[in-house]
């Protein structure tokens, strides 16, 4: 599924997901496309949204760490949809709804993409050979690629609605959405990284860095959008961790590692994936989720 189309509603689509717009509320439709390098592929990866949206909704009922989260209702086959009482006509859509749509409130959303650290590895790994930095945070001397830091590190970045997000320093956050808010989502986002990490890696999985998104609800920050999934994280198998180079992941780094080998500039239109690539990242997703949950995922 590439996109929906549910007429009816104004709708916005992002790189993966379509929002449309309930009024109150809103209706998030995570979609199987897949981007890389800011690029979405003109085929998708099977069963992707899917996992991106049960995989959130089991993180958003288990962490204990967050203030409040945005989800109303997620919407699967055989239970009692709320929306479906207020909408009767979606309820025509459900075969494209299912297991992929969640039913989330409309909050004013802090435009800072709050990344988390682990381990030092991509983007940061670069900066770090060349400066000893990341994201202007002195690290220390002698760290290998794919190492844990001594401590999550937080990173931010812009939220950019299309093209690139752009890394910032905290100094910078600040400048943008003040030092209490700045400060406030940090703390947040540490401690919420900490408590899934640690879970994670009991199920034999390690996180090694992850991005949240938060918006306001009068004085309480929410967390919103996705949340530790294979697309907004990277998910490493830990029996095999071993630092001093890349890592296999269950994430879309096996998309990113393909299209390194082509000959192609990072612009759009991005090329079409081989059946090969499009199936084993499918596995790849749905190994995660049920790694990470130790459910099965539904057929």
């Amino acid at each position: 599924m590439l996109q929906t189309n549910i007429p009816g509603f104004p709708v916005r689509r992002g790189k993966v997901r379509d929002v449309y717009d309930l009024g109150e509320q809103l209706l998030f439709v995570a979609s199987d496309r897949i981007s890389a390098f800011d690029v979405v592929m003109p085929n998708g990866i099977p069963r992707k949204g899917e996992v991106l949206t049960r995989l959130s909704a089991f993180w958003f009922d288990r962490l204990k760490s967050i203030p409040a989260h945005h989800l109303i209702e997620y919407i699967d086959r055989g239970a009692s949809n709320l929306l479906f009482e207020k909408f009767p006509a979606l309820e025509l859509y459900l075969d494209e709804l299912v297991g992929r749509s969640m039913v989330v409130r409309k909050l004013p959303v802090v435009p800072i993409e709050c990344v988390v650290r682990g381990y030092i590895t991509g983007s940061g790994w670069k900066e770090y050979v060349k400066t000893g930095h990341v994201c202007g945070i002195k690290l220390p001397t002698g760290l290998r690629q794919c190492d844990q830091l001594p401590e999550p590190i937080f990173t931010p970045s812009t939220k950019a609605e299309t093209g690139h997000d752009e890394n910032i320093s905290f100094d910078q956050m600040c400048q943008l959405v003040g030092t209490e808010t700045s400060e406030a989502l940090r703390d947040l986002t540490i401690a919420v990284y900490r408590e899934a990490a640690d879970y994670a890696r009991q199920r034999g999985v390690i996180i090694a860095d992850t991005k949240f998104e938060w918006a306001r609800d009068g004085d309480t920050f929410v967390l919103i959008d996705e949340v530790l999934t294979p697309d907004s994280s990277r998910f490493w198998p830990a029996d095999v961790y071993e630092p001093g180079h890349d890592q296999p992941s269950f994430d879309k780094q096996y998309v990113r590692n393909y299209l390194e080998t082509l000959d192609w500039d990072k612009t759009p239109p991005g090329p079409t994936l081989p059946d090969s690539v499009v199936i084993n990242t499918s596995k790849k997703y749905i190994e995660a989720y049920e790694k990470i949950t130790g459910q099965k995922f539904p057929t």
